[in-house]
């Protein structure tokens, strides 16, 4: 959306080479407690574990709740791409196979940066971060995770969504993940384009090909993702600062990153309204967006003055962060919603 310059000087935080050799170091210590310990748990992570604890510690490395979200945008595009009920096997299978590639670029991303997992506060109980799964176990999940959802939407569903869930995982994991994430205030920006694939892969999966319609639902998610991000990244800004990794929160002030995050949020309204006439959409879907849309730059604005006024009080970030989500969550419930109105 716009050029961010780092209005305040860096935070000391670790060389790149030091947070390198935290993530040898832990490695190390892992596979020394998984050797002294062998004949208790078996060689897949922490010892003495149940194969309940084993798969509860896989399933969080796949981050439920981010697929949850992701799956909430997925319904919708497809029920406004058939105009009406897709067929239920259809539906199923889009959504299975959006888990699996979901699942697939969240353990990615938790392999990767396990070293600096085990630096935050917020991710240091994370499996990877504990021992709890090696980093082989972690990576052959995700591999194998990746491989059946690529099968899945090239047999089961069609090419294109295929090739739109590929682009989807690459984009995650190596656009944003081992490239713009330690190295650009503007990464989840760039990098947020992985979350916005679920509506082209949805779109695609009903009518093998992307509209006009289906660009400016991506455009919703693409501009929503910085307003809904940078709140947490202003709430776990000294881990974040610890880490190494520049989010924006970290190298410009507060006021600077409210600026940032009313612009996108403008630019989503315009997105979301943008939709009426690609889509034919009714006066109900279009009260929904232009309320919805309000009250969201409301919670940003109100965020913005009290980041120009400290002495109003707390930034009220994470009131920002939980309202994005009730945003588009009640966006597109009336996405689906408005396809089956008689007007």
């Amino acid at each position: 959306m716009s050029t961010t310059s780092t209005t305040t000087s860096h935070p000391q935080s670790p060389t790149r080479a030091a947070v390198r050799a935290e993530r040898e170091r832990a490695d190390a210590d892992r596979a020394d407690r998984r050797g002294a310990n062998a004949d208790q748990g078996g060689g897949t992570g922490t010892p003495g574990k149940s194969w309940r604890d084993r798969l509860g510690a896989y399933v969080a490395l796949t981050k439920p709740r981010i697929i949850e979200l992701l799956l909430v945008t997925t319904l919708p595009t497809m029920i406004l791409a058939q105009d009406g009920l897709p067929s239920l096997w259809l539906v199923v299978l889009t959504l299975v196979g959006g888990t699996l590639a979901a699942a697939s670029a969240n353990v990615f991303n938790c392999y990767l940066d396990r070293d600096i997992d085990q630096v935050m506060n917020r991710t240091k109980r994370r499996p990877l971060a504990t021992g709890e799964i090696t980093p082989r176990a972690a990576l052959v999940f995700a591999t194998v995770l990746g491989a059946v959802s690529l099968l899945w939407f090239a047999l089961l569903v069609n090419p294109a969504s295929a090739w739109l869930t590929f682009a989807a995982i690459a984009i995650y994991v190596v656009g944003y993940t081992m490239i713009l994430k330690r190295r650009t205030p503007q990464n989840i920006v760039w990098g947020g384009i992985a979350g916005c694939m679920p509506v082209f892969i949805g779109w695609a999966a009903v009518t093998g090909s992307l509209s006009w319609a289906a660009v400016a639902l991506f455009g919703v998610i693409f501009f929503w993702t910085p307003p809904h991000y940078w709140p947490l990244s202003v709430k776990f800004k000294k881990d974040y600062a610890n880490a190494g990794v520049p989010m924006l929160p970290v190298v410009a002030t507060d006021r600077r990153v409210a600026v940032e995050m009313v612009a996108h949020t403008v630019a989503m309204i315009a997105c979301s309204l943008a939709l009426v006439p690609l889509a034919g959409m009714s006066w109900f879907y279009t009260a929904a967006a232009v309320a919805s849309g309000g009250w969201f730059l409301y919670l940003v604005i109100a965020m913005l003055r009290r980041a120009g006024h400290p002495e109003r009080g707390k930034l009220g970030a994470m009131k920002v962060f939980h309202g994005s989500i009730t945003y588009l969550t009640v966006l597109f419930i009336a996405v689906a919603v408005d396809v089956f109105l008689p007007f």
